[in-house]
């Protein structure tokens, strides 16, 4: 049962597979686990990052595609909610609407991206998928009455996903189930339902046709395979992973902005990080690269603060782990990872299993 519901793709290790059952068991009962809005928040949005995180892991693991316009799907998925649900009566029919409206579209450019840019050679490529993406985010910034330009849209989302809705009218282990808790849930399944299908598709006969292309590109079309064609469904798919995990992150976040959807910084420092971190080719290591990053983010800065106090003492000890200085230690957190574990957390753990 369980083989076939990884699609036959097992972690392979003992260590790895605890690693795994200790996160899903986690983010399925974090909300009663960790109570409070900002770990709710932290929660949903490791949900977000592990499908953002995988989708760009179907181009540069399984594909060998280094594409730059990810967090432009990303933040199609992210505007397509947030305009429905400012232009059209707040309800389910307009979540529908806007994320199908922006599924069509992320669809439509990847197609054309795809057959017209992936014949080039992968630096051109890349440089070209850059170029859209920051015109991308231009044009986010520009269209004020459609995006709200920099300042973003704030919206209403269907009642039962307001703070105000009452699941159950008792607390369930001491937490009021309201409408946080089932916008929450509603990003696990859908979250765990998409990764379960990117593990499908990387475990069928058209995954496996994706890996030949990355390891001989010229071997897999002498076997008869369409590279540009395979390539350009490869970006498809994960265009349309990331819009979804982009039409979640509205939901959970009841606004949008270019620069919670679609910035740079998102693409460097979370995603390519994330998947790099974790291991590429794997899809589970994206998933690993997105805990450590999401976690870091938000909590490295308030650990630090508890060290540099507990080292009051030392007034040196005390500078050092100033919690001003975080992003220094994130930088030191991702090279250290990245010498120890240079096939990703999941290549070591496999190798150590």
């Amino acid at each position: 049962m369980l083989r076939a519901l990884l699609s036959d793709d097992l972690p392979r290790s003992r260590l790895l597979a605890l690693v795994l059952v200790a996160i899903v068991l986690g983010l399925a009962i974090a909300p009663f686990l960790f109570p409070g809005a900002k770990s709710l928040n932290v929660a949903a949005r490791l949900c977000v990052f592990i499908v953002l995180a995988a989708s760009f892991d179907l181009l540069l693991g399984y594909t060998g595609i280094v594409s730059f316009a990810h967090t432009m799907f990303f933040g199609i998925g992210a505007y397509g909610v947030a305009i429905a649900l400012t232009a059209l009566p707040v309800g389910w029919v307009a979540v529908l609407a806007g994320t199908a409206a922006a599924l069509v579209v992320s669809a439509g450019l990847a197609t054309a991206i795809g057959f017209i840019s992936l014949r080039l050679r992968a630096l051109y490529f890349s440089m070209m998928t850059l170029a859209l993406a920051s015109f991308a985010l231009i044009m986010a910034t520009q269209l004020r009455g459609l995006t709200g330009g920099e300042d973003g849209l704030t919206f209403s989302v269907p009642a039962v996903l307001t703070p105000g809705f009452r699941l159950l009218q008792a607390p369930l282990f001491g937490v009021r189930v309201d409408g946080r808790i089932v916008t929450y849930y509603l990003v696990f399944a859908a979250t765990t339902l998409l990764f379960l299908l990117m593990l499908r598709i990387v475990n069928s006969p058209f995954g496996r046709v994706l890996q030949a292309i990355r390891e001989n590109e010229f071997r897999a079309q002498a076997l008869g395979f369409s590279i540009v064609l395979h390539r350009t469904l490869a970006g498809v798919i994960g265009a349309v992973m990331a819009t979804l995990a982009g039409a979640m992150l509205a939901l959970v976040l009841r606004y949008n902005g270019p620069t919670a959807s679609m910035s740079f910084e998102i693409m460097v420092d979370s995603i390519l990080l994330m998947t790099v971190i974790g291991g590429m080719g794997t899809l589970y290591g994206p998933a690993l690269g997105a805990i450590v990053i999401v976690l870091a983010q938000y909590y490295l800065q308030p650990g630090m603060a508890v060290l540099s106090g507990s080292f009051a003492g030392t007034p040196v000890l005390a500078r050092l782990f100033d919690p001003d200085r975080w992003l220094l230690w994130m930088g030191v957190l991702f090279v250290v990872i990245v010498y120890f574990f240079p096939s990703g957390i999941v290549g070591r753990l496999r190798q150590r299993s």
